[in-house]
């Protein structure tokens, strides 16, 4: 804070600036307290805002853990390499298939006759056209017979397709012998994006556009291939395709053709990934861990260094804490009596609770539950159904929990964190701040108070200031009159 008016002590011999910014100093202890609380609410935010961040990726993590596709996994083994690929998803169903590749798709594409040279202007008169027909759409590209070359022709016609059928200029001749071919190409393959109709009214480009239509009209020569469906037999079952992708065939199984090889029967057996479902476990135990770890370290207390961290005591962590305490390790004696096959419980399972609280996988008996029902294992994590057992939609309630025998731990996990992270409204118009943002709007209360408090403060200040500087100017020149007076009664 700089004063407008300077005084040095000339007349009392004091060092007056100093006393002033003594005197403010300790005036302004009060407004340097509250701006260390001020500092104190928005760090508190932003660790609000990093904790709500690890509650939120466990929310998530329990969220998949919840489906059979995000819980499960499946690999596929061939029993040869390079006809197709395979992939399969967690809806996939343990299993044995035969493929046979016929055929793969193809795409159409045509080529106009060849002429000397693509600058050179075809067209004879204004509106010649060049027309096809393409997915069901009729296209009639219009020239002038100034704008009538091969490659301005080209041009014009990805323009007015969008590239759905693409032209392009190429030379099939020699240098010394050149012949450039107008080639129309479809975008897609398959016998349903076929180029048809195709006709030409400028002069100096001309084509055959007859097509194979199975009805005894022949390939024309400028056919240069024909677009036709991927066809496999796939389990017995003869499918066609318009393009190489057969993913639909089987469920949660992913079929991509390399290569027709009519005759050979690939044999593919899709089985669980035990070691990728272990995985995703890990990853949601990695998940929780994190949420434990933050919430210990703030929670921590030395009798020397005082709180662990800014949120020692909060409510956000006490709230997180005793939820998923709850929905881990909650399960009441009824519901342990009633579990007579061993899964109703993450400890069973293989996940174990160590002594600072975090989780840990047990190895050796996950794997046995897995090996022993991999169905009865996915059962805790996952809701099969999606109904209570009164029939009742999941999600109709926030505070709703399944309790069929498909219990869906994760899906009640994340229902859990939602019904005290999330905020919502009802049906009268009432709305109720979730977890996060309710404490954050507390803090950036406090931050505004504070914000207030020290904008009063320093204006006091600034009048103190301004008073003390008036005080010891006056004093200054009473000293300095008393001194001068003092110096002429003494001559």
């Amino acid at each position: 804070m700089a004063s407008q008016i300077s005084i040095g002590g000339l007349g009392s011999g004091l060092d007056t600036n100093a006393i002033i910014s003594a005197l403010l100093q300790v005036e302004r202890i009060p407004i340097e307290q509250l701006e260390s609380r001020k500092s104190g609410e928005q760090k508190k935010i932003d660790l609000i805002g990093t904790f709500r961040g690890l509650v939120d990726g466990l929310r998530n993590k329990a969220n998949s853990l919840g489906t059979l596709s995000g819980l499960l996994s499946y690999k596929v083994t061939a029993s040869e390499q390079g006809i197709a690929n395979f992939s399969a998803s967690g809806s996939a169903v343990a299993g044995t298939h035969t493929l046979e590749v016929q055929s793969l798709a193809t795409t159409d594409r045509w080529a106009f006759n060849g002429v000397n040279d693509p600058t050179t202007d075809l067209g004879t008169v204004d509106g010649q056209t060049v027309s096809f027909t393409y997915d069901g759409q009729n296209y009639s590209v219009a020239f002038d017979a100034a704008d009538s070359s091969l490659n301005e022709i080209a041009s014009a016609i990805n323009t007015a397709a969008d590239d759905k059928v693409r032209a392009s200029v190429v030379n099939t001749g020699t240098t010394a012998a050149p012949s450039w071919q107008l080639v129309l190409t479809a975008e897609d393959t398959g016998a349903d994006f076929r180029i048809s109709n195709l006709s030409s009214t400028v002069a100096g480009l001309t084509i055959n556009g007859a097509g194979p239509n199975g009805q005894g009209v022949a390939q024309s020569v400028n056919n240069l291939t024909v677009g036709t469906n991927a066809v496999a037999v796939i389990d017995g079952l003869t499918v066609q395709r318009t393009t190489n992708d057969f993913s639909d065939v089987i469920a949660g199984v992913s079929i991509s053709l390399l290569d027709a090889q009519p005759g050979t029967n690939v044999q593919f057996t899709v089985e669980s990934d035990k070691t990728a479902v272990k995985g995703k476990i890990k990853e949601f135990v990695d998940a929780y861990n994190e949420v434990v770890k933050f919430i210990s370290k703030q929670n921590q207390y030395d009798e020397e260094k005082g709180a662990g961290g800014p949120l020692f005591g909060d409510n956000a962590l006490s709230t997180i804490q005793r939820t998923l305490r709850t929905q881990l390790f909650g399960q009441s004696a009824a519901q342990v009596a009633a579990d007579t096959s061993g899964y109703g419980s993450l400890r069973l399972l293989g996940v174990e609770q160590q002594a600072d609280g975090t989780l840990k996988i047990n190895d050796t008996k996950m794997n046995e539950k897995m090996d022993a029902d991999l169905d009865a294992f996915a059962d805790f994590f996952v809701d099969r159904d999606g109904f209570d057992n009164n029939g009742a939609a999941i999600g109709t309630d926030r505070y709703y929990f399944d309790t069929t025998a498909d219990t869906g731990f994760g899906d009640d996990l994340a229902r859990a964190i939602d019904a005290v992270v999330r905020s919502y409204g009802n049906t009268s118009g009432q709305f109720t701040k979730g977890l996060f943002d309710g404490r954050v709007d507390s803090l950036k209360a406090n931050i505004k108070t504070y914000d207030s408090r020290i904008e009063q403060r320093e204006s006091r200040l600034e009048k103190m200031e301004a008073q003390l500087v008036a005080r010891f100017a006056s004093l200054e020149s009473l000293m300095a009159r008393l001194q001068s007076q003092s110096s002429y009664l003494n001559r």
